[in-house]
């Protein structure tokens, strides 16, 4: 028997591929993707996962995550703007209503919002279609009418995924998702219609919820990985440009003993020439416009060449 694989993508080698080159010649694409999410103090049951670490009412974890909305964004803003970095925003979609003041300035920063599901607190596991598709509705609509942005691109909160969730994206007409960890350059994804869709890589190793709750790894480790992880993309990029997205939470971020690491990685980004400062949107509609095509001939003829 054929072993299960993804369908929303087929193999491609790094080396070999058609070239990325990016606005102005640049070699790095750089965006920054603050989760700005609401978690509800009491939120329905889910059979797939536990919502919450510790028996309910959790209030050490939900007025932690609190935190990030009262005090953290604010900081980690501030430092961003210092740097001239837009924020791609991981939505919660809810939190347009809880708090309209974040969302105001995010609008007034000229950040793009997208959408991170309704609440972080529930998860699209075991959603029929119609479902998913009145989420992402939801999410379009709320965005239109609090920013008048599109909706253009798509994390699933908590990354749980439907098996057919990147086709209803597609069909919805979004433009890219970050649901998909496979690469360093965005990628065409397959959808059952045949819809073009974009992968824009978001990555986990250098996240900071991954890296400072879970590894145990200090701030000053953390400010190292970023830098290492930004010099191997740099420096690869100078043959086909690469992709470096930092994925932050305000309330981890914008705690007062780690606010220095991210302006030391900030500082350490933008004063290297050949960065393009961007937002996932403008990624992706470059990918889209200008190297879509030709990435997916050349992943038909690995594809074919296999076969």
């Amino acid at each position: 028997m054929k072993p299960s694989e993804p369908f929303n993508y087929d193999y491609a080698p790094y080396v070999g591929r058609p070239k990325i080159v990016w606005p102005d010649g640049k070699r790095l694409a750089f965006w920054v993707a603050p989760n700005i999410e609401f978690y509800e103090y009491a939120p329905p049951p889910s059979d797939a996962r536990a919502v919450w670490y510790r028996p309910e009412p959790d209030i050490l974890n939900y007025s932690m995550r609190d935190y990030g909305n009262r005090v953290g964004f604010d900081r980690m803003a501030d430092v961003m703007l210092r740097y001239g970095v837009r924020g791609s925003v991981s939505l919660n979609v809810a939190l347009c209503d809880h708090f309209p003041e974040i969302i105001e300035r995010c609008c007034e920063l000229d950040w793009e919002l997208f959408s991170h599901g309704v609440y972080n607190t529930r998860y699209l596991y075991d959603m029929t279609e119609d479902q998913q598709r009145e989420i992402i509705r939801d999410s379009r609509d709320t965005i239109k009418r609090v920013s008048g942005q599109s909706l253009d691109g798509w994390l699933s909160p908590a990354i749980s995924n439907e098996a057919t969730t990147q086709d209803l994206l597609a069909e919805e007409g979004l433009l890219y998702t970050l649901d998909l960890f496979h690469d360093d350059q965005p990628m065409p994804v397959k959808t059952r219609l045949g819809k073009r869709f974009v992968s824009v890589p978001y990555m986990m190793d250098v996240n900071d919820v991954p890296v400072l709750n879970f590894r145990n790894i200090s701030p000053q480790d953390y400010l190292q990985l970023i830098k290492d992880h930004f010099d191997q993309l740099y420096e690869e990029g100078s043959e086909s440009g690469t992709v470096m997205c930092l994925p932050l939470h305000p309330y981890l971020i914008g705690q007062p003993h780690r606010l220095w690491l991210l302006d030391e990685a900030l500082k350490y980004i933008t004063a290297h020439d050949g960065v393009w400062l961007a937002t996932g949107r403008e990624i992706a509609t470059w990918y889209r416009d200008n190297h879509y095509d030709e990435a997916s001939a050349f992943i038909a003829g690995v594809k074919g060449n296999a076969a």
